[in-house]
């Protein structure tokens, strides 16, 4: 940490302010990362003794490094792949002929979730909680008739409800896609306009600080410019009446009816993740849409799983038992780098809401 000491014109002063924190002298030896690096010591993989012989290692062989990694992360796998990297030319072909579910990794994890709004009070799932209501999600959708490579899109914030929604989607080999719900009509068709969502995920409105925001007519709005959408099923965040639809428009259905429909059982014995290739399609995120509409890129479970699992276990040292915050919406890729917390056992912190109410350090609060 570093500040500006008393200066004048022609004698500028630096002084350097007391050391807050810094890392123990161990901290390379304690953390997950050398833990990884003594097991590819241990098996003779490589020798590895510090942080730049590891990456200058991981690197140079590309193959190495994730088959080694994906062993050591315990990557979930129905089927291996004879090896990891197929074609090192860019984009590369990694992993081929595996199948896996990143929605499998979520649950096996065991970490749970909490969620804080300003709309409504604190939620709190355990691990078998959230296994419960993915399960019952999961037996909704296919109620409603959604398979793999089926688009589920949602206008959701960052609450449990969504990561339900996403892990039981991605559990049927279906895509995902999210808009935040401040997203205008514009942004939200733009987007979703190109992947021919069945289902839709939406909020009635939500509260941002002093104010209420109502949702309605735009929801009503996306969803005449959605012909594909054959199911709406909506989050009474607000708790108003529904949005009002057309008797030839989709099917409406409320999230806590659907799910309670689809029964409470204990769901150890369900079919809880489709095994899918390494590079099935998992989600589509966009660009900004700075020229031109948003381009769709799509991401595969495989290469989620692992590139997640590796930094938060590797970068972010995210263990079972920590919690996991990121403050972010649904519109942002932080929004499904969060969830993937999940799978390395930790607790999610979801955060809806205006971070600076009722003032700046509403977030530190959280924090403690």
């Amino acid at each position: 940490m570093i500040a500006s000491g008393p200066r004048c014109d022609d004698d500028p002063v630096i002084e350097r302010a007391e050391v807050v924190w810094e890392p123990s002298s161990d901290a390379f030896e304690s953390s997950q990362i050398g833990a990884f690096a003594e097991t590819l010591r241990a098996t003779g993989v490589v020798d590895a003794a510090e942080y730049a012989s590891l990456h200058r290692w991981s690197i140079e062989d590309l193959g190495g490094f994730w088959e080694s990694f994906a062993d050591w992360a315990d990557v979930r796998w129905h089927e291996r792949a004879p090896q990891a990297l197929v074609d090192r030319v860019m984009p590369g072909r990694f992993f081929e002929g595996a199948t896996l579910n990143y929605a499998d990794h979520l649950l096996a994890g065991g970490g749970g979730l909490v969620s804080l709004s300003q709309t409504r009070g604190r939620v709190e799932l355990s691990a078998q909680d959230l296994r419960r209501e993915v399960a019952r999600c999961r037996r909704a959708l296919e109620g409603l008739g959604v398979g793999r490579g089926d688009r589920v899109a949602a206008y959701l914030p960052n609450i449990s409800e969504t990561i339900v929604a996403f892990a039981a989607t991605a559990s049927l080999g279906a895509i995902w896609t999210s808009c935040a719900p401040e997203f205008g009509v514009r942004a939200v068709t733009d987007r979703l306009s190109q992947l021919d969502p069945v289902v839709l995920f939406a909020v009635d409105g939500y509260v941002y600080g002093t104010k209420t925001i109502d949702r309605r007519d735009e929801l009503g709005q996306i969803i005449a410019a959605l012909p594909s959408v054959r199911h709406v099923i909506e989050v009474p965040y607000l708790d108003r009446p529904a949005v009002a639809h057309r008797p030839d428009g989709p099917a409406w259905h409320r999230f806590d009816e659907l799910l309670a429909a689809a029964g409470n059982d204990d769901p150890a014995d369900d079919p809880i993740a489709d095994p899918v290739p390494f590079d099935h399609p998992l989600y589509v995120l966009f660009s900004s849409g700075t020229t031109g509409l948003p381009k769709p890129i799509v991401h595969g479970h495989g290469g989620i799983t692992l590139e997640h699992l590796k930094t938060h276990r590797l970068h972010h040292d995210l263990r079972p038992g920590d919690r996991f915050m990121w403050f972010t919406t649904t519109g942002w890729m932080m929004w499904n780098y969060l969830v993937s917390g999940l799978a390395v056992g930790a607790t999610v912190v979801c955060f809806d809401g205006d971070p600076l109410a009722p003032d700046p350090e509403q977030l530190w609060r959280i924090a403690a």
